[in-house]
């Protein structure tokens, strides 16, 4: 097989997992924000020095079938409010006041939009000077994008005539303008004008990278195109896909990742935590399923897509550790890639969990990331002093042991509404950040299990190789009976042959799966498999939708957990800080070196490979034939 690249770009690392015939070959390379194509191909440059004996882009490249690619930029730019401001002109003047609905989208309203909103009457909509006006007043107001959300989609139509003739996009500074109608073809207006806000929003943090990452591509004479990991599992090129669909693309991926592994280890029901560098992304995967909301929420808001049940909290690896009004406060606010943790020795001044865990002990300064940052706990020290323990009035160790209590907290805060059952919920935990803090936060919301797989620092970036190639269509086919559905069926297969043509694929070489989606009277959404209208009468809408998917080659798992296995056995032993001015001596486990079904008790530290997992006391361990790790709570 040819090797099939996948990349989860954070917003303080950026993991390369690469499949080949031979098996995985993963690295990390530190992000960087001001051009994220400069860590795409220096972290792909890294990933050919494990795939060959020593780094040759080109040879990885010209080896390569596809490259998936997903980012967290989307979701951080929203975490953080990062992002263009936005104007909207509506038709309605009653729309401004039902798209804050809840303190969520109030407040999402008023950092994304604002008082930047413009309201056309029906008589004025259609005198080309009043949208003129419009548009002038809300760009002067600092609009970098707008909407443009009509009640119907030809007022729409008639708008984008009048914007196309007096504003050529091909003009330098043009400001990008979306039609609500023609981004989602959703009849409920809150739904699809917040769907266009978000997209708006989010475009512009991925646009610059996707299309500056393809240019250099080409220069490397890459034939073979850039794909977007899509929050639906999915992928498609760039051209294919839209922004609102890499909203937390990433997390999708540690939960495809997930399930393999609760198929494999025969888990019922396992929670996802995703501990990157600014969020905690958290998923279900229960009897092994994705749960999927048909109307996916972004930021607590519904939108009119289709998205995997993932919800992101604004604490990470490099989530800003701070004193607020007398307590410590964990995130949202992110050092990210640049300066990064104090540690990190590129300037930053502000406290992290990674900051916490160098001076804990857990961390040792000369192994992090595999050795490719010697972190300078000196810094730590000086800024944790200065930022926590000098204004609440402690010691150093007891802001330590604070800030390691506060940060557990806010990680188990992510997760448990998620739970249903602590005795049958396992949580599988990675990330950079994961594997360090899942026990703490697991023994805090009562989850007696934790698992790690041995990928867990690219665990997202693994989890992509189990996606495919798939685009979806669909048309309206509301009041029409079983028996007329023949045309619809041909204009969808019409239409998903041509859009699998443009991904490079004929439609006769893909799996294709019928889809019947209503809108029923009492606002509710039922979704059924086939093209099958009964029972469909009555309904406010209905839509026949068919998916096309050409299936890729897949990872296969292998392993289980037994009790029958040795000893683990210690390679060093590290100094932790348990108490005031108390250390204990921890053995430290090297994961890579154990034997299958080896085991031990904690205290202890496990590194692996670009991670490092801490067993409190308490807690046990086996390592799996896979190299994975469960440990369990067995304190009573």
């Amino acid at each position: 097989m040819d090797n099939l690249i996948n990349i989860d770009n954070g917003g303080t690392l950026t993991d390369i997992c690469v499949v080949t015939k031979d098996g995985i070959a993963f690295t990390k390379t530190l992000t960087t924000p001001t051009d994220l194509s400069e860590c795409f191909f220096k972290g792909i440059t890294k990933a050919s020095g494990e795939v060959f004996d020593e780094p040759d882009l080109p040879a990885l490249l010209n080896s390569t079938r596809i490259i998936r690619y997903s980012s967290t930029q989307g979701t951080n730019a929203l975490v953080e409010r990062k992002g263009p401001g936005l104007g909207l002109i509506v038709e309605d003047e009653a729309l401004i006041e039902q798209l804050s609905y809840d303190e969520q989208s109030t407040g999402l309203f008023k950092d994304l939009v604002g008082e930047r909103t413009v309201v056309l009457t029906k008589d004025s909509g259609q005198d080309e000077l009043e949208l003129l006006n419009a548009v002038n007043t809300l760009t002067t107001a600092g609009a970098e994008r707008l909407i443009i959300a009509a009640n119907d989609p030809a007022t729409e139509r008639s708008y984008m005539k009048i914007l196309l003739k007096r504003f050529p996009r091909h003009l330098l500074g043009s400001v990008p303008v979306l039609f609500s109608w023609e981004f989602a073809d959703d009849r409920n207006h809150v739904r699809r004008i917040w769907s266009a806000v978000l997209n708006s929003f989010l475009h512009p943090t991925v646009e610059r990278f996707l299309y500056s990452s393809e240019h250099r591509l080409r220069a490397h004479k890459v034939k073979n195109p850039l794909l977007i990991y899509r929050n639906d599992g999915a992928s498609s090129r760039v051209a294919k896909s839209v922004a609102l669909r890499t909203y937390s693309s990433g997390p999708r991926g540690g939960l495809e990742g997930t399930r393999a592994l609760a198929e494999q280890y025969g888990l019922q029901h396992v929670l996802m935590i995703d501990v990157g560098g600014t969020t905690t992304d958290v998923g279900s995967i229960e009897d092994l399923q994705i749960k999927t909301d048909r109307y996916g929420r972004v930021e607590g808001i519904e939108s009119s897509y289709s998205l995997s049940d993932v919800r992101s909290a604004g604490v990470g690896g490099s989530s800003i550790i701070e004193v607020k009004d007398g307590k410590i406060t964990v995130g949202p606010e992110s050092v990210g890639a640049a300066p990064g943790p104090a540690c990190f020795g590129f300037g930053g001044e502000k406290a992290t969990i990674t900051d916490v865990n160098l001076l804990l002990g857990i961390l040792d300064p000369s192994t992090y990331l595999n050795g490719e940052l010697n972190l300078d706990p000196e810094r730590s020290k000086a800024v944790i002093t200065a930022t926590v323990a000098e204004p609440l009035g402690i010691s150093l160790d007891e802001a330590l042991l604070e800030m390691e209590k506060a940060y557990a907290q806010a990680v188990a805060g992510a997760f448990t509404p998620h739970i249903k059952d602590k005795d049958s919920t396992a949580l599988a935990a990675f990330g950079g950040g994961g594997p360090m803090s899942a026990c703490l936060a697991a023994r805090i919301a009562g989850v007696k299990k934790v698992l790690i797989p041995r990928l867990a620092a690219i665990f997202s970036a693994y989890g992509i190789s189990f996606s495919d190639v798939s685009q979806t269509v669909r048309v309206d086919v509301t009041g029409q009976s079983q028996d007329s559905l023949d045309s619809a069926r041909e204009e969808l297969l019409e239409l998903a042959a041509r859009a699998m043509f443009q991904e490079g694929y004929s439609l006769d070489d893909c799996e294709l799966d019928w889809r019947t989606i209503t809108d029923n009277a009492d606002g509710t959404t039922t979704e059924n498999q086939g093209a099958d209208l009964s029972g469909t009468e009555g309904a406010s809408r209905v839509l026949l939708e068919l998916t096309a998917t050409y299936v890729l080659e897949h990872p296969v798992l292998e392993g289980d957990f037994r009790s029958d296995g040795p000893d683990a056995q210690a390679s060093s032993h590290r100094s932790i800080l348990s108490a005031p001015e108390q250390r204990d001596d921890v053995p430290v486990y090297d994961l890579d070196a154990q034997q299958a079904q080896a085991h031990a008790h904690g205290p202890a530290i496990i590194e692996g490979p670009f991670f490092t997992a801490r067993v409190p006391e308490g807690w046990t361990f086996t390592v799996s034939d896979a190299g994975d790790l469960l440990l369990e709570d067995v304190t009573t």
